[in-house]
């Protein structure tokens, strides 16, 4: 992990007083930015949006979907994790302490935005940190890389449905028209333009891929941090006036990290298998695709929405609190292979 992932966290909180600074003493230039859309698209995100997430995709080889048999087990935890657990766990959570717990002290107004954000957070399989975690953790490389590439392909065609199912379940108006285009724009497009991408680099030699990954790996931090500025610049106002409610939507996001990182690292070992493939299982099943929650939240609701800071809380936690769960796996090694011994 580079420095500069490393300490992702703080260039984010940068990122917060910046655009939050910005948004006070420029409104007038941000609201000119936030009126630059088509079709409710705001192409300034929709351009930093593609920067950030083509180069992950870029790394995404779905040639590795046939080393899925090799540990058929795993990628069973992965997918039930991931699928059946996490958005519907992440539904109930959000209905648990933003709709009834924490209502009183957050605006009456955003609950529901609130709520569709940690959803948005959740539908989605972490793509590109997950190769760091998985390092970190002596995990399996093949093992990693399959996993992620059959999570992308299911992405494709079940997040559009998925989101809808569940923003139906707690009551949040589906817009299934910006819904189905945000999927288009930000997984089918990204993904095909990335294969492309990455076949002319491959065709060149796996030396060339390897430096325009090197050189284009920034791009994708950079553009996210970018888009932070542009999202608090225009949430400023509301952070402002209630700083409590980034706390409070933390603690939903918190929680569904640490439940699903157990529950696969749990099943892995229950099932039989090795450390190496429950690590990098455990991570993805914790960590969420961020970069894709933010677009279409920005997409669905707007850039001023409770969903677009929801999904921006889980921005701010991701690194620290995906560090915390590396070290658990590492340290519990000892643990985990007693019941193989």
């Amino acid at each position: 992990m580079s420095v500069f992932e490393r300490y992702l966290t703080v260039w984010v909180f940068l990122c917060i007083v910046a655009g939050i600074a910005l948004g006070q003493f420029l409104p007038g230039l941000f609201r000119a930015v936030g009126r630059m859309e088509v079709a409710r698209v705001n192409l300034p995100v929709g351009l930093l949006i593609w920067v950030m997430i083509i180069p992950m995709l870029v790394k995404v080889d779905f040639g590795a979907l046939h080393e899925v048999r090799q540990h058929l087990r795993g990628i069973g935890v992965t997918l039930l994790v991931n699928w059946l657990v996490k958005p519907f766990s992440m539904a109930l959570l959000g209905w648990f302490f933003i709709r009834n717990l924490f209502a009183p002290m957050l605006p009456a107004g955003q609950i529901d935005s609130y709520i569709a954000g940690l959803i948005l957070l959740a539908a989605a399989p972490c793509t590109a940190m997950v190769f760091v975690w998985s390092r970190l953790t002596n995990g399996d490389p093949l093992f990693t890389l399959s996993q992620v590439a059959l999570n992308d392909a299911i992405m494709v065609v079940a997040f559009a449905p998925l989101v809808g199912l569940l923003l139906g379940i707690s009551s949040i108006t589906v817009p299934w028209a910006t819904l189905i285009t945000s999927v288009v724009l930000y997984i089918v497009i990204p993904v095909i333009l990335a294969q492309f991408w990455r076949r002319s680099l491959f065709s060149k030699g796996k030396e060339a891929f390897d430096a325009a990954m090197e050189k284009i790996g920034p791009w994708s931090i950079a553009a996210l941090l970018a888009t932070l500025v542009l999202l608090f610049a225009f949430q400023g106002e509301a952070i402002l006036k209630q700083p409590l409610v980034i706390a409070l939507l933390a603690v939903p996001i918190l929680v569904q990290v640490f439940f699903n990182s157990a529950l696969a690292y749990g099943l892995n070992r229950l099932v039989g298998e090795k450390h190496s493939v429950a690590g990098p299982s455990a991570l993805i099943g914790a960590s969420n695709f961020f970069e894709l929650a933010v677009a279409a939240a920005i997409s669905l609701f707007g850039f001023d929405s409770g969903a677009a800071l929801a999904t921006v809380v889980g921005v701010l936690i991701e690194v620290p609190v995906m560090l915390l769960v590396v070290r658990i796996v590492n340290a519990s090694k000892g643990w985990y292979e007693q019941a193989q011994a």
